[in-house]
């Protein structure tokens, strides 16, 4: 299967531009940038609560670590040069692609078929923690989800 956006030259500022409009059309408030080293690993902003009382915390990872580990295993002769230009384009990938999710996402929202709350819920941010929703069920053994044995319904 080949990876959507694998060759995107589009760079990871106006990505993350991008994705902060879009974001900010949505409601976002406070968006902020969380960084790994010099590179951007994540954004982190506000979405006001259905009822209109606060804002709650979102933390949207981008892993581009991981999609370097997939692009550099496609690698059949390395020359110089060649995982450093990986790296560069593992990023541009990552967020090229958290750019087309939001986007998809915003146009889901858009025609009522989700609410913001329900597409980013697994990333919500628990800043006590430093852990998002999904990772403090995960961290839980998923115990917190339903089970059906499983069997499907």
């Amino acid at each position: 299967m080949k990876i959507k956006n694998y060759t995107s030259t589009v760079p990871v500022s106006e990505s993350i531009r991008r994705i902060e409009i879009m974001l900010v059309e949505f409601g976002a408030q406070h968006i902020a940038k969380h960084y790994n080293g010099i590179a951007v690993a994540a954004l982190i902003f506000s979405l006001p609560m259905p009822d209109g009382k606060g804002y709650i915390p979102v933390r949207l990872p981008v892993r581009a670590d991981e999609v370097e580990k997939v692009l550099s295993a496609e690698v059949r002769r390395a020359r110089r040069g060649t995982f450093e230009k990986i790296k560069d384009q593992a990023a541009r990938t990552a967020w090229k692609l958290m750019t087309d999710w939001i986007h998809v996402q915003c146009s889901l929202i858009t025609l009522g078929q989700v609410q913001p709350l329900e597409v980013f819920l697994p990333y919500v941010y628990d800043a006590k923690e430093k852990r998002t929703y999904f990772e403090a069920i995960q961290s839980g053994g998923f115990k917190a989800l339903p089970y059906s044995g499983g069997q499907a319904e």
